[in-house]
């Protein structure tokens, strides 16, 4: 199952609010809610939980930007875009001591949203780049515990690593599948199976790597994934058939 990236807007200009909202969509981005107190945000995010929050350091209404932030960071841990109109120092190194992902001076631009977003992501994956685009700028992939953020089409989208059935490789390239979904990434199937490791997959042959929790058959030549068959080596059936079993 694909998701799109979930962005919280808490914005207290609700007409900068809604064109925010409508630069993310255009993106590819979830905007979850546009939210002008502080308080709200954090009513929400006990029962809706973002990827990031875009938040307005100058916030009217019982706690600030800066104090929401506060929360959220001891609370959730999720990545912080600070939206900055005219701060002065004092409320500027104030945001700076709740370490956001980014500032972003308004007004800005739709290309410094995009890039503020995209640096973000690569932050929640610890800076650990695999490969960049072709203006060596922006990542094109990033490999979390339990995700995959990948550029597709333009947007960057999250992938849970538990959905993919199986990957091929496609000489220094790998194709990710999913149910009904292939994706083409510029990574080689080695630099995934060692980022993947430590999940359910194990190489079944040198051109595939396979979620052993997807397998629905292992026949003498070949697995079963989602009805299709996919190639196994006998050389490595026997690693196959132990990850099973540890299942």
């Amino acid at each position: 199952m694909t998701g799109k990236i979930k962005i919280l807007i808490v914005e207290d200009e609700m007409l900068i609010g809604a064109k925010i909202s409508m630069q993310l969509n255009e993106m590819g981005y979830d905007v979850i809610g546009i939210l002008p107190r502080g308080e709200e945000a954090i009513a929400l995010l006990k029962e809706d939980r973002p990827d990031i929050v875009l938040l307005d350091i100058n916030l009217r209404g019982e706690i600030d930007g800066i104090e929401t932030a506060n929360h959220i960071n001891n609370f959730y841990k999720i990545p912080i875009i600070f939206l900055t109109a005219n701060a002065d120092e004092a409320t500027f190194n104030r945001a700076k001591t709740t370490r956001p992902s980014a500032f972003i001076a308004k007004p800005f631009k739709q290309l410094d949203l995009q890039r503020a977003i995209e640096l973000t992501i690569s932050r929640m994956a610890e800076h650990e780049q695999l490969e960049h685009d072709e203006n060596n700028n922006l990542v094109d992939t990033f490999i979390l515990k339990d995700r995959i953020f990948i550029r597709h089409k333009d947007k960057m989208i999250k992938l849970l690593i538990d959905d993919i059935l199986y990957i091929e490789a496609d000489r220094n390239y790998s194709r990710i599948f999913t149910n009904g979904k292939e994706y083409l990434l510029s990574i080689t199937l080695k630099t995934i199976e060692d980022r993947f490791s430590k999940n359910n997959f194990v190489r079944i042959h040198r051109s595939y790597l396979a979620n052993v929790g997807r397998i629905d058959e292992v026949a003498e030549s070949s697995v079963i994934i989602a009805g299709k068959p996919i190639p196994l080596s006998a050389g490595m059936k026997e690693k196959l058939m132990e990850r099973i079993q540890t299942l």
